[in-house]
């Protein structure tokens, strides 16, 4: 940590600059002395990550920055209020710290948080900004995490971490090839705390994930604006009975669908008809992730298109729905198609034997802001395209 990036002079440069030409500035000579031209291009880089991701960081002033690939791998803002309210107990230790957005919420519910990073150059900022936020109950500890859990006598009420693949591990995304290693640490770590959370990326599979762990007794799969971010294990000493599973939606309303792993295989209708008096759902990333297609249906009333579609119909809106509603205007088979319709709308794909490009370049498709061109089949198998407008997004 360079604490000369912290002069009056040398802020006002970073947020003069925001916008500017980076490569301009990491080729021109730099203006300040012990600072060089790629830090303070770092600086800009990572507060324009902020920006959205972290607007609690971007808008206080003196926030000391990592290198960008750290922002990146954070959590953000609202991911890690979420995981906050997860969190039990009066104590709770972050052995994978990071830049230390996950302690910042989890410092406003538990009474005393330790952050270990592996990293010191990290840890000494987390600790730094922390400072400057007057957060008073967080201890930093710059080292091996489980190496610390292991040397302490103390007991949490939490554990989290948060894994990093290891970039040898291969295509296959497993638990035990990630660091630090949960699945030879669980024993210790259940020894340590009566409650552990794990985050995980969307790309592990949740019936991988089961086999390679014990004791979980919720699964929260978060999204943002369609974009499934997380996984979240939730790990209870002893805890043997049914698994919740949760997918949340994280945008201006927060949306939760929430189920027990037992409930998976419900049943649900099929739409035989489609008209232009109803409306088509599309569920969000997070319920797709969960894998409970058919529930999602009988839980709203809703009827599928197809059983590989993961489309629905309904002759009502339910703006509870965790995803997107469209008011259909018209069905068009593939003769349609043919006819050279002047077609206009933003493409989804779903179930159907094309990629969204190339139907596209294709039929000359024009974009349209609120316009949709759904290309999916029907419960008989036909390909069809359900001409629609948006009426909810999330």
């Amino acid at each position: 940590m360079n604490k000369k990036i912290l002069d009056e002079a040398v802020q006002q440069f970073i947020d003069a600059n925001l916008n500017a030409d980076l490569n301009r500035i990491v080729l021109a000579k730099t203006p300040f002395d012990g600072i060089s031209s790629a830090e303070l291009a770092d600086q800009i880089i990572a507060k324009k990550k902020a920006f959205k991701k972290l607007p609690t960081w971007f808008n206080t002033p003196y926030v000391y920055y990592p290198v960008p690939l750290s922002i990146e791998q954070t959590s953000s803002e609202v991911t890690a209020e979420y995981k906050a309210k997860l969190a039990a107990g009066n104590s709770l230790i972050d052995i994978t710290g990071g830049f230390g957005v996950d302690v910042y919420y989890f410092a406003k519910k538990i009474s005393q948080v330790t952050h270990c990073e592996y990293n010191s150059d990290l840890s000494i900022i987390a600790a730094y900004n922390a400072d400057i936020f007057d957060i008073k109950n967080i201890k930093f500890y710059a080292g091996d995490g489980l190496a610390f859990l292991k040397s302490t006598s103390e007991n949490f009420g939490t554990i989290y971490l948060d894994p990093a693949r290891r970039a040898n591990s291969g295509k296959v995304f497993m638990l035990k090839d990630c660091s630090p290693d949960v699945t030879s640490n669980l024993d210790m770590l259940l020894s340590r705390s009566e409650k552990i959370i794990i985050k995980t990326a969307p790309l592990l599979d949740i019936t991988a994930g089961l086999s390679e762990l014990r004791n979980v007794s919720e699964i929260h799969i978060v999204s943002v604006k369609n974009e499934c971010k997380e996984l979240l294990w939730v790990i209870r000493k002893g805890f043997t009975g049914k698994i919740r599973i949760q997918a949340t939606t994280l945008n201006d309303t927060e949306k939760s669908f929430s189920f027990f792993q037992s409930e998976l295989n419900g049943t649900v209708m099929f739409s035989t008809h489609i008209t232009t008096d109803q409306y088509l759902y599309e569920p969000d990333a997070a319920l797709l992730k969960s894998g409970a297609f058919n529930l999602i249906g009988e839980r709203f009333e809703l009827q599928k298109l197809h059983p590989q579609s993961q489309l629905y119909t309904s002759n009502r809106i339910n703006n509870q729905f965790p995803g997107r509603i469209f008011k259909i205007h018209d069905i068009l088979s593939s003769k349609d198609l043919k006819r050279g319709n002047d077609l206009s709308g933003n493409v989804i794909v779903r179930n159907y034997p094309s990629k969204a490009e190339d139907l596209i370049k294709k039929y000359k498709i024009k974009p349209a802001n609120d316009q949709f061109l759904i290309f999916t089949k029907d419960i008989a198998g036909n390909n069809i395209v359900i001409r629609s407008t948006i009426l909810q997004y999330y």
